[in-house]
């Protein structure tokens, strides 16, 4: 077993060669967007923004595919981290933490299907606040995924 896994988890030649011509420049904090925020983030559209609701739309890269051309698991996990977040986001306050999520992959999305990600608070109390996101395909209507998404943000007592 941990041969298949070690092989899986090996890159071929092309595979090497590309990561081998990488290169990447220092990050100013403030300035630049993050390698996070470029690589994982970038191509993002806002499409709507309402107090407790956000609507975006993503056409699925080369980058967040796995091996078979489908969008990554993990991709996906990002996008409802990301939404989840971004839905309970209040401006001047410190950016909310996830405590936990949970992801229902009921289907898959392919390279350059363009999906549509929608986020909703469902409640908070006290500095906790949950989210769902779902994940679309726009063309299809298919549900690629549902996440819930629990948040903290420690925020000062109007005490």
């Amino acid at each position: 077993m941990e041969e298949k896994v070690k092989a899986f988890f090996e890159l071929n030649e092309e595979e090497s060669a590309s990561v081998s011509k990488l290169t990447y420049q220092p990050h100013r904090v403030g300035l630049d967007p993050s390698f996070y925020e470029d690589f994982v983030l970038r191509g993002i559209r806002v499409d709507r923004v309402e107090p407790g609701f956000v609507s975006c739309t993503f056409k699925v890269p080369p980058r967040l595919t796995d091996r078979s051309g489908k969008l990554a698991t993990g991709a996906i996990a990002n996008l409802v981290d990301e939404v989840g977040g971004a839905v309970v986001f209040v401006e001047g306050l410190p950016m909310n933490v996830s405590v936990d999520m949970s992801i229902s992959f009921l289907s898959s999305a392919n390279l350059h299907d363009e999906l549509e990600i929608t986020g909703k608070v469902l409640g908070r109390k006290g500095g906790y606040a949950g989210t769902t996101v779902l994940v679309k395909n726009k063309a299809t209507g298919e549900l690629i995924a549902e996440g819930r998404h629990s948040l903290f943000g420690k925020h000062t007592s109007k005490i």
